[in-house]
């Protein structure tokens, strides 16, 4: 006998519930999404939208392919403004998604993390609406000073582009923090910044070359060549499925510096001290992960 119940019958009452709210909430979506009656705001985050299509999407990446840990959520705060700091890598920057699925997630009070991206992110096509729907804007210090300043999270990778493309022969070796410009906005708003360090990303597209004439051409920062791009075509672009931890360290507040937010001295030591933090708890997460594609 077929059927889909206990018994081979019909499928149970609360299973068809389950499946007519789905379907209901779905074409609630859909109706608001077609007559334009959602929200978004300044900066053009659609929060509807990343938690409908961007976030779930996502977290299959973030929980079934890399197998994501995540420690010291707890170090994140529950509310108010505040500036998540993190190591960045990865060819690509998958690492930035990840975060934020992981604070979306993890989080007691399910928290967006605002993130803040390179200025050729939103020079791009389709990347660049994507990018500003799912709550991303320029790296900017009046852009984040803004988001702090409205109790938002916000996320920065001051090793830029030198993170991401740097060679695999460097991996989890932090490059330089630039002029720590994400110091004088956490300053300048006496919000806290919550260093994190990630572990996973170095190695899902390992960079063993970069075609530098070919980057210019294109006008791109780094054109990369790992063990299977160009090689295997688009499915060079599937990421290898690393196993990644992430670890948020305890914050560092600010709010008693907001007077020396100018001091270049003390910019540079704050950024110092984000960055040996970070540095530090790499090679511990390192140690934790022995393998880098186990479970």
């Amino acid at each position: 006998m077929n059927g889909n119940g206990p018994h081979g019958g019909e499928p149970e009452p609360d299973t068809l519930d389950v499946w007519d709210q789905r379907v209901a909430r779905g074409l609630a979506f859909l109706r608001r999404r077609l007559t334009g009656n959602y929200e978004v705001d300044e900066f053009g985050f659609d929060s509807e939208l990343n938690d409908a299509v961007f976030q779930p999407l996502l977290r299959v990446l973030h929980r079934d392919w890399f197998r994501t840990e995540v420690f010291g959520i707890e170090n994140v705060p529950a509310k108010g403004g505040a500036l998540v700091v993190a190591n960045h890598s990865g060819t690509f920057a998958l690492d930035a998604l990840m975060l934020g699925v992981a604070i979306r997630d993890q989080h007691p009070e399910e928290r967006h993390l605002r993130l803040l991206g390179a200025d050729l992110v939103f020079r791009m096509p389709v990347v660049s609406e994507l990018a500003r729907k799912s709550g991303a804007t320029v790296a900017c210090n009046p852009d984040a000073e803004r988001l702090m300043s409205s109790g938002e999270l916000v996320g920065v990778f001051p090793e830029g582009f030198k993170g991401i493309g740097k060679p695999f022969a460097d991996r989890y070796k932090l490059q330089r923090f630039g002029r720590g410009g994400f110091v004088s906005a956490a300053l300048r708003t006496g919000t806290p910044i919550v260093p994190v360090a990630i572990v996973g990303a170095e190695e899902i597209y390992p960079i063993l070359a970069d075609i530098k004439p070919l980057a210019r051409l294109l006008g791109v920062p780094y054109f990369p060549i790992t063990p299977t791009f160009p090689w295997l075509g688009p499915l060079g672009l599937v990421p290898l499925p690393s196993k990644w931890l992430i670890q948020f360290c305890p914050p560092i507040p600010t709010e008693h510096l907001t007077d020396l937010a100018d001091d270049p001295m003390v910019v540079y030591n704050l950024a110092d001290q984000v960055r040996e933090t970070i540095q530090a708890t790499l090679l511990e997460l390192l140690e934790r992960r022995p393998d880098a594609f186990g479970l």
